[in-house]
């Protein structure tokens, strides 16, 4: 399969960068250029309990195909916590940095089951791990990233940050710094960031929009502290958004979708 990925990469290079795969672009369509979509392992799990739910998988790759529609790049960051969480697991007495490891596994079959559903909607997508795996994905290069997406393709960074003690929060953050994304997008269960959980404290407020310093001294549980420091560290803005309603990636990034912006000055 790697061989397969390097000639394909050769093969590509003497075409125009920022093709779509379709041939035409429609950037103008979106403010954004290119885009990291972080969503949590426990969106996949539709109303089960544990695992992968089809139909959300499904509905979640139309998303993203809408998404590309506008003339987007695109790549995700997708957690584990529908197969196994790190922290969970150390507190079960696995020793933390091998539960870690545990835990960034799950990402990369996560990461193959929204390629597999991407796929079958004819959008082109690349997976490629912090942790080398040659057999199922391709090894993480951040030139070889940039590329695909210049070519019209989704990359998936599955396997986090390939190292223990950092969540997929901080991986989203740390890739979305490398690619020079321009806003991180993270698909929640809610329409943006509230005070408290709105489904257990019903006078909750929700913010249109906040600061980085806002996340961090108000303790609002968007993001890990050390995400929103790398976020901030190279100014890139935060959308907070329902991934729960079908078509609400595309709605905001062409500016109409309802979500909570966290940037430097709010």
């Amino acid at each position: 399969m790697a061989a397969l990925n390097n000639a394909d990469e050769g093969s590509a290079a003497g075409t125009g960068a920022g093709t779509s795969q379709s041939g035409t672009s429609q950037s103008g369509t979106s403010k954004y250029k290119r885009v990291l979509l972080k969503i949590s392992g426990e969106v996949l799990m539709g109303g089960q309990e544990f695992g992968l739910d089809s139909d959300t998988v499904s509905r979640i790759a139309q998303d993203v195909k809408a998404g590309r529609a506008l003339g987007v790049q695109v790549c995700l960051v997708i957690g584990g916590g529908n197969i196994f969480r790190g922290l969970a697991g150390a507190a079960a007495g696995i020793e933390r940095a091998s539960a870690d490891y545990m835990g960034m596994l799950a990402t990369v079959i996560n990461a193959l089951a929204l390629q597999n559903a991407l796929e079958r909607v004819s959008v082109h997508t690349r997976v490629l791990s912090a942790i080398p795996m040659s057999s199922v994905c391709e090894p993480y290069i951040r030139r070889r990233a940039i590329r695909h997406m210049e070519k019209g393709r989704v990359v998936i960074f599955a396997a986090g940050t390939g190292n223990p003690f950092f969540t997929t929060d901080t991986a989203a953050a740390l890739r979305a710094s490398e690619m020079g994304c321009d806003a991180i997008l993270k698909g929640t269960k809610v329409d943006g960031v509230y005070s408290a959980d709105p489904k257990r404290d019903k006078a909750a407020t929700r913010y249109e929009t906040l600061t980085y310093l806002d996340v961090l001294s108000k303790d609002l549980k968007v993001m890990d502290a050390s995400a929103i420091s790398l976020a901030r560290e190279n100014r890139i803005p935060i959308l907070v958004f329902s991934i729960q309603e079908a078509g609400g990636f595309a709605q905001v990034l062409a500016g109409r979708g309802r979500s909570t912006i966290i940037t430097e000055k709010g």
